[in-house]
């Protein structure tokens, strides 16, 4: 498993991000949510990530940009969960939600089990 966050499985597109917010699906970990939408994306893609903190909860861009590091490199380590389980193309939104400061660690670990809930769902839906 290549354990990259190469430029193509970044979430850029306004289209993209509007499908996802008007028509996708979500699921939540405390603190950890993530909004997913099936199709949208060319047939060689099969994942988009994206990131978000909110602003509500940090006010200054330099702690915001330490957790969206943070959820990155969460993401990087743990996408073969998602790539080994899904057989159609996704797009994801993962947001922070809280104002508590948790370590790496401990959102290392809500992000696998947001990922296995997700993945839960999913066959669910099928």
């Amino acid at each position: 498993m290549n354990y990259s966050y190469p430029k193509e499985e970044k979430l850029k597109s306004k289209i993209t991000i509007g499908l996802l917010f008007s028509e996708g699906k979500s699921v939540s970990k405390y603190p950890l949510r993530l909004v997913y939408y099936t199709g949208a994306l060319a047939e060689d893609q099969k994942i988009k990530m994206g990131v978000s903190v909110s602003k509500k909860h940090f006010k200054k861009a330099v702690d915001r940009n330490r957790f969206k590091r943070i959820l990155r490199e969460t993401y990087r380590l743990n996408k073969h969960l998602l790539h080994d389980n899904l057989e159609q193309p996704y797009a994801f939104m993962l947001f922070y939600q809280t104002k508590d400061r948790l370590t790496y660690e401990e959102i290392n670990i809500k992000t696998i089990q947001l990922f296995e809930k997700f993945l839960a769902q999913v066959k669910k839906e099928v």
